[in-house]
């Protein structure tokens, strides 16, 4: 019989493996909660040939490049290595190997979430040498946090033990052989930023070195150097100024009283949105007011960068200000800005720069209405990120190209909503002319721009490679290539993946009905690949009509907690650039297996409903089938089929079907209030595929059949909607769109009424429905399309939501008038579609729900990344157009003048401003800015300037000069336009 022996740890141990804590939960309630650490001897080193340990992920000499140690040396970070120099760490020029201790890892993901994301990328990378030790779990290296000992100072010290550990371990294990000189050890060298830290180590006989130092003895260093973050706090809490300067910014108030003031209704909290025409004001957008906090001056203002959580303070009512109706543009103000000077103005008496901005402020002239005006008095979550720039040129103290002296320099974000940042580099002349990514470390109070390192060059400016991933990077765009854990995820059978012969013995064709024979086609733009949708429309013998829309059955490829699912999760949609596609999915899904071609069998989820021949419907089913599209339109394609009277085959008579349903669903959604707004849509034409050379720009074309596919596309949106809030009422995936605010639409609502005499109602979206018909200026058709691109921007986004997390009553979509809808018709591109797939499926009892998408938390984390990356995917399509707009100029005006030319268009005007007027070119789908140097007579009341005799209001029509010069910011072609009627503004 076997004997079984049972161990029982003594109970001094307890001290060491138990860990007792008290939290309260979200009702209040304390409860005590006992954590028990299991300690063992075995957890490895991770140094290859260890006698020890068996895993070998680490050189046995470690690394013998670094000068400073010739036997060869092992890093251990601790966490403020991380934090602060990531950037470094990721260079591929830095590859001493890594002790990752398990302290430092979770202490990374407690202080903040993308970093943790970061490193654990870090580990996972090829050529990055990386162990990692649970030196929590290893009886040697386990510490407990001592009485009245911080959790800072515990981990420390949990590092520095781990730290001799390591050091005794290598030499334990490499004991000297008699006869023989002594083994060369290998050092551990801890790197910590923290004084006091290195200070503890050495006492302990633990040899350790700050970052710079170590970087500076390295053979790259001049690069290397580059990466480091700038030296000191880049904490929120409040800092002393530097001894000797003046304070150019108020300092911030402690967190607690932060927190406090909000609590207390004293303090309001929100987004800080910087002015794109002024860069000396602001807004923040609060819950307590109507309108925005509005920021005047740089002081107010007090170091914010766009996308901020602050905290303002508001002015007594009789200091509200109104914003200026002047356009102030950082370039021209700052020009002579010296950036080695510029972090400490305040010693400066008289300062230039400050004179001007000063004057700015008190000469600006503010006649529109009053809002609340205040200042920021501290700040919650910084929104700080890599940002794509370039070197002003102007601002090198050295321009030549060999000098390798440490300049202070500025860079310019491509962002105009962004400031200048000062950084510290060698390679400022290899870097004139590049698309640069640089980081924020710090704001000082004493500087008046904040401070930043260089992290890399991306390539020349105006090269599409630069500036492709220039506008990725700008707008967070995930665009790595899919990884081999993503990859392994597909079918095995690759493309050669089919659907399997009908058997009751496979497994996709469970549950899944057989719709091959139905007479189902496809409509989508030009070039699609990525075919999401297909359609079918019959007679029924009763007189009604069956009518299916059938979806590509992602969720049957990507499956719950898989690595394919996070990472679709991540990218939440896919991104459309005028000649490229960041897909969601990887290629073989989204533009094969998936992608319902025609004449190839596919899965598909449908939804078909019986409808009357007024187009009410009788009953709707979902169902798993399989189908066999037997055509792919192009909507011009399907429009010309549809048109043709010769044509009566069955495929055409269902186009015909569709469409003589769509029309009348689409009547009803008008009748409910539905609204039929618009956005400045253009097509660029390409020259070939190959060399992506833009040649013209052209409106996009609306034809019947796009308004077919939408329909049958929100009908389906809809259907899909009340399913799966019926039978998951707490964690539906849906999406709405909040009914605006009134004071929204004030602005254009007194425009409208005062330059045309026309009244818009915004009373309900059926009401404002009726007022954008009646908006109609017989002399100029496109006047309409203007006015619905106006109140488009006076909108709500629309979002996708948790149903269990709002309000019923607020479910609704404003703009569709629909009680409630989500997104169902686009998984291969969507990841909120996925979800809603997913729902449905469980719904209809096909398969059961994963237990993720029962927790309301969970479908509120997703739903939080899902909709930053769809407005981030719109920013990104909208900047790709602007960019291929500005090629396509350059080279129409090329081939008119056979040089750098210009071409004129007629414009409307859509803004007036102090010095300029901005217009709007719907030909081309473009906004710009007309500024003029000398001051003209604004009347703001009536929305006019007048310049000599002639007067330009809102609305007017003018003509305007087009050309493409570089654009000091982006340093890309900037399109700038200048008025050639009623007046030529190029001399003003």
């Amino acid at each position: 019989m076997v004997e079984i022996t049972i161990l029982k740890r003594p109970r001094t141990e307890a001290v060491l493996t138990q860990r007792k804590f008290f939290k309260k939960t979200a009702r209040g309630k304390v409860i005590k909660v006992l954590r028990e650490r299991y300690l063992r001897d075995d957890v490895a080193c991770g140094i290859h040939d260890c006698r020890e340990c068996p895993a070998d992920a680490l050189p046995f000499s470690g690394d013998k490049n670094h000068p400073s140690f010739p036997n060869g040396h092992f890093i251990l970070p601790d966490t403020n290595v991380f934090l602060s120099q990531m950037d470094l760490v990721e260079s591929p020029l830095f590859t001493p190997p890594i002790i990752l201790l398990q302290t430092v890892i979770e202490e990374v993901r407690h202080r903040s979430l993308p970093l943790y994301n970061r490193l654990k990328t870090l580990t996972k990378m090829e050529d990055k040498k990386i162990w990692i030790f649970y030196n929590e779990y290893r009886s040697e290296t386990a510490v407990i946090r001592e009485e009245g000992e911080t959790p800072n100072d515990r981990n420390d010290r949990s590092i520095r033990k781990a730290a001799a550990w390591y050091s005794s371990h290598i030499r334990v294990n490499r004991p000297p052989v008699r006869g023989q000189p002594p083994p060369k050890l290998p050092s551990v060298v801890l790197m910590t930023e923290d004084a006091a830290n290195r200070q503890k180590a050495g006492k302990s006989g633990i040899f350790s070195i700050s970052v710079r130092k170590y970087v500076e003895g390295m053979t790259d260093a001049t690069q290397l150097l580059d990466l480091l973050a700038a030296e000191g706090s880049n904490e929120i809490e409040p800092t002393k100024a530097a001894a000797g300067r003046q304070a150019l910014y108020p300092e911030y108030l402690p967190t607690a009283t932060l927190m406090a003031g909000v609590k207390a209704g004293e303090l309001s909290q929100g987004h800080f949105n910087a002015n794109q025409y002024n860069y000396l004001e602001g807004s923040v957008p609060v819950p307590g007011f109507t309108k925005p906090i509005l920021l005047i001056g740089r002081e107010n203002m007090n170091r914010a960068v766009n996308g901020d959580i602050v905290v303002v303070e508001v002015f007594d009512e009789k200091e509200w200000k109104a914003p200026a109706d002047e356009v102030v543009d950082q370039e021209s103000t700052l020009k002579n800005d010296d950036a080695e000077d510029s972090a400490d103005e305040g010693e400066r008496e008289g300062d230039e720069v400050l004179v001007k901005e000063s004057k700015f402020l008190e000469s600006e002239k503010r006649t529109s209405e009053k809002q609340p005006t205040g200042r920021i008095v501290g700040i919650i979550k910084r929104n700080w990120r890599a940002y794509v720039c370039h070197i002003d040129s102007t601002s090198l103290t050295s321009s030549n190209a060999t000098s390798l002296s440490q300049q202070t320099v500025f860079a310019t974000p491509v962002s105009r909503l962004l400031p200048r940042i000062r950084l510290r580099t060698r390679q400022a002349p290899s870097l004139i002319g590049q698309k640069i990514l640089v980081t924020i470390d710090r704001w000082d109070v004493t500087s008046r721009y904040p401070e930043g390192h260089f992290v890399r060059a991306l390539g020349k400016v105006e090269s599409k490679e630069a500036e492709q991933e220039s506008l990725l990077l700008e707008f967070e765009v995930p665009y790595r290539p899919f990884g081999k854990a993503i990859l392994d995820c597909l079918p095995e059978q690759g493309e050669k993946w089919v659907v399997p012969p009908k058997s009751e013995s496979s497994p996709e064709w469970k549950n899944r009905e057989d719709l091959r024979d139905l007479i189902i086609c496809s409509i989508d733009p030009p070039g699609c690949q990525d075919i999401d949708d297909a359609l079918h429309a019959r007679q029924l013998p009763n007189g009604n009509i069956e009518a299916g829309v059938h979806i590509a059955d992602v969720s049957h490829f990507v499956h719950d907690d898989t690595p394919m699912d996070s990472e679709a999760a991540s990218r939440g949609t896919t991104v459309y650039l005028v000649d490229k596609r960041i897909d969601m999915l990887p290629a073989l899904l989204g533009t094969n297996l998936c992608s319902l071609r025609p004449f190839v069998e596919r899965l598909a989820f449908s939804a078909i409903w019986e409808l009357t021949p007024d187009a009410d419907i009788v009953s709707v089913r979902f169902t798993k089938s399989v189908i066999a599209s037997k055509a792919a339109f192009t909507y011009e394609e399907a429009q010309i089929r549809k048109d043709d009277s010769h044509l009566q085959d069955e495929l055409t008579k269902s186009i015909r079907l569709l469409n003589s349903l769509a029309l009348k669903l689409k009547a009803k959604r008008m009748a409910a209030g539905a609204l039929n707004l618009a956005s400045p849509e253009v097509r660029i034409q390409l020259d070939s595929a190959e060399s992506s050379d833009p040649i013209d720009v052209e409106q996009k074309v609306m034809r019947e059949t796009n308004s077919l596919v939408e329909e049958f596309m929100l009908l389906a949106n809809i259907s899909v909607a009340r399913k799966i809030e019926e039978t998951f009422p707490q964690t539906a995936v849906l999406r709405r769109h909040l009914p605006p605010p009134r004071t929204n639409f004030e602005k254009l609502q007194d425009i409208l009424l005062k330059r045309k005499g026309m009244k818009l109602d915004v009373s309900s979206s059926g009401a404002l429905a009726t007022s954008l018909d009646q908006c109609i200026d017989p002399k100029e058709p496109a006047f309409n399309t203007l006015v619905r691109i106006m109140a488009t921007r006076c909108m709500l986004s629309a979002e996708y939501f948790c149903s269990g997390s709002v309000g019923k009553d607020t479910f609704g979509h404003y703009g569709l008038a629909s009680p409630i809808y989500t997104h169902f018709t686009s998984p291969i591109r969507r990841y909120a579609d996925v979800l809603a797939h997913r729902q449905l499926s469980a719904a209809i009892g096909y398969s059961p729900l994963h237990a993720s998408l029962h927790s309301k938390p969970h479908v509120e984390r997703v739903l939080d990344v899902v909709n930053r990356r769809h407005r981030m995917a719109q920013m990104a399509g909208r900047a790709s157009v602007e960019f291929y707009v500005g090629l396509a100029l350059k080279g129409r005006g090329q081939k008119k003048e056979g040089q750098a030319g210009e071409v004129t268009e007629e414009a409307f005007v859509i803004r007036t401003f102090r010095n300029g007027v901005g217009v709007f070119v719907s030909k081309l789908g473009i906004e710009g800015l007309v500024t003029f140097k000398k001051d003209m007579q604004f009347d703001a009341d009536n929305y006019t300037i007048t310049v000599g005799s002639t007067t330009i209001a809102v609305f007017d029509k003018v003509t305007v000069r087009i050309e493409v010069e570089k654009d000091r910011n982006t340093q890309r072609g900037r399109v700038k336009m200048t008025l050639v009627h009623p007046i030529d503004s190029a001399g003003l």
